[in-house]
């Protein structure tokens, strides 16, 4: 297992704006990528990190928000509803937080490191996270939805 690098958003870094591609084959260098990914997202105190984030262009998030790691290989939003307003922020993006727009409850579908097909689903800080990770396999950072930019209290700093 090892660090990696967080790729950090710039002007430069066009890797976290490209779409990434699925995996077809869980093989010794996913999983690798699978495990350093967690001891990443853990040394960084973040409670996700998807694969674009460290420079890896494949379908693959891992999540913690402290109930033990999600791993999702593929994953698929295949339902969503309600809706939620919470602060958010990215170990791509740091030292910036935002308000930003959630399901409230999503059902997402993908295939765990072992090679089985599983639906994980998902409440309150979890939905969260999980459409926060998917977006990044899209190429989408969650400032693109940011309703409004808050400090590190929470207390606001003004629109996008």
């Amino acid at each position: 297992m090892a660090l990696r690098n967080v790729l950090i958003r710039d002007d430069d870094n066009e890797t976290l704006r490209k779409k990434s591609r699925e995996i077809t084959e869980i093989n010794e260098k996913i999983l690798t990528l699978i495990e350093d990914m967690k001891e990443t997202m853990y040394a960084q105190n973040g409670v996700g990190l998807a694969a674009p984030q460290v420079g890896v262009l494949k379908r693959l998030i891992v999540i913690d928000i402290g109930d033990g790691p999600i791993v999702l290989i593929n994953p698929v939003i295949v339902y969503q509803k309600g809706s939620q307003k919470e602060m958010e922020g990215c170990l791509s993006v740091p030292g910036v937080w935002g308000i930003v727009e959630r399901p409230t409850h999503v059902i997402v579908r993908g295939t765990t490191p072992e090679g089985e097909e599983v639906e994980v689903e998902g409440e309150g800080l979890l939905a969260v996270a999980l459409c926060h990770e998917i977006d990044h396999l899209n190429g989408t950072l969650y400032t693109d939805k940011v309703i409004e930019y808050v400090d590190q209290d929470g207390a606001a700093k003004g629109g996008k």
